[in-house]
């Protein structure tokens, strides 16, 4: 695995980037999550990518991978990613299993880098990954990592990217299973001015805030929708989709969610 990957963008004045964000692919094809074909899905929303916000520089997706963490599951993703040329960097979701990631997704196009230096920016791959729950946590090795990577690129704007939320959504349920220590995560970044943006999945919907004048996301799954503000599990009938940016020499970010029936900001 290489920790460190520097790609050159297309544009030496801003970076184009796809996040998308809890795939759930099955081991099983026969499988699917509340009826709903989840490599069928993702294989729709990258149709859609490819229509509307294509090409992009590379794509990053942040975690659940596959719903049950098999090697045949990972093969049925790869077949997806390695149809696409660009690049696609991964991290861990509480549905992964980060060991079977590192030796299966590093081939070919896809990869599980730490970090990706790509024109003014560095985007830092966090694994919030915990045994034996849905929530998440960064270990020490994690935090520290961050540290290093934040104090060695000074001299670039940075986006952080892991699976878990690290603030309350407004949504019961999802917030029981969040990361378990923001605490130690923005101890971290409240170090930097740097940071510009924070990104993450799990929440399977779109989420835009802002702390101390860095930008916090979430985007929809490529799969199935989590109804907002609810206090228990419910299905949202919003379709599935992805999360497009462009990151801006200058530091400043423009991005919008897109989804199989409509774009929104």
């Amino acid at each position: 695995m290489n920790d460190h990957f520097k790609i050159e963008p297309s544009n030496q004045d801003y970076a184009e980037l796809l996040q998308i964000t809890d795939t759930h692919i099955f081991a099983d094809e026969k499988d699917t999550f509340d009826d709903v074909d989840t490599r069928a899905s993702l294989k729709q929303v990258l149709d859609l990518a490819r229509g509307n916000d294509w090409p992009v520089d590379t794509i990053l997706a942040t975690g659940d991978l596959v719903h049950d963490a098999r090697t045949i599951a990972y093969e049925r993703l790869l077949e997806v990613f390695t149809s696409i040329e660009e690049p696609v960097f991964c991290l861990p979701g509480n549905h992964d299993s980060p060991g079977l990631m590192y030796e299966l997704l590093n081939t070919s196009n896809v990869h599980t880098s730490k970090s990706i230096e790509i024109g003014a920016w560095v985007i830092i791959m966090l694994d919030s990954f915990l045994l034996n729950t849905h929530a998440g946590q960064l270990q020490q090795h994690e935090l520290d990592l961050l540290g290093e990577l934040l104090e060695k690129h000074q001299d670039k704007h940075v986006l952080v990217c892991l699976h878990h939320p690290p603030v309350e959504i407004g949504s019961d349920w999802m917030d029981g299973m969040r990361l378990n220590n923001p605490q130690e995560f923005f101890a971290v970044l409240d170090r930097y001015n740097h940071v510009k943006a924070v990104l993450w999945g799990h929440i399977h919907q779109e989420f835009n805030a802002e702390r101390k004048g860095v930008r916090l996301m979430a985007s929809p799954s490529t799969c199935v929708q989590f109804m907002p503000e609810s206090g228990e599990y419910r299905k949202d009938g919003r379709a599935a989709g992805y999360r497009y940016l462009k990151l801006h020499s200058s530091g400043e970010i423009d991005t919008h969610t897109r989804r199989l029936h409509g774009v929104t900001g």
